[in-house]
C-alpha cells in the first residue's frame, strides 16, 4: 500500500502542501533532525536563501543514508526566524520538492535557533 495524502475539500489549503498524509502499515519511518544551513564542513552560509537551499542539500543527504528521497517526505516542519522569510522559503523549498502530492507541513515563526546566525530550520518525516 503507497502512502495516501488527504486532502479534503471542506479544508482549505493555502499552499502546496498537503493536509494529511497516511503511512501504511509496514512502512519504513526515518525522521530527520531539524536541518540548519550550514555545510560539510560546518560552515554557515551567510543569507538567508543560501541556508535554505543548504537546509535542503543537507536533508537529501539524510534522506539518501537511508535509501529515501524527497517523494519520500511525509511531513516537514520549518521555523523561521522573521516572517519576511516565508516567501523567499517556499521558493527555496520548490525547487527541490516539485511535483504532488506535497508533504503535510507546518511553518512556524520563532524567535531564534540554535545560533543567532541561522535563519531556517527543517526538520522532515520521511516514509517508505
Amino acid at each position: 500500500m503507497a502512502i495516501k495524502f488527504h486532502n479534503p475539500p471542506a479544508v482549505p489549503v493555502a499552499g502546496k502542501y498537503s493536509l494529511g498524509a497516511e503511512i501504511p502499515p509496514g512502512a519504513r519511518i526515518l525522521h530527520v533532525s531539524g536541518q540548519v544551513g550550514t555545510d560539510s564542513r560546518g560552515k554557515l552560509q551567510p543569507t538567508f536563501e543560501k541556508q535554505a537551499a543548504q537546509v535542503w542539500k543537507n536533508i537529501a543527504q539524510v534522506l539518501k543514508s537511508a535509501g529515501m528521497g524527497y517523494k519520500d517526505i511525509v511531513k516537514v516542519t520549518v521555523f523561521l526566524t522573521d516572517s519576511r522569510y516565508i516567501g523567499p522559503y517556499r521558493t527555496v523549498r520548490d525547487q527541490f520538492i516539485k511535483d504532488a502530492p506535497y508533504p503535510a507541513s507546518t511553518l512556524l515563526v520563532v524567535a531564534g535557533l540554535a545560533d543567532p546566525n541561522m535563519f531556517v530550520e527543517v526538520e522532515v518525516v520521511a516514509a517508505k
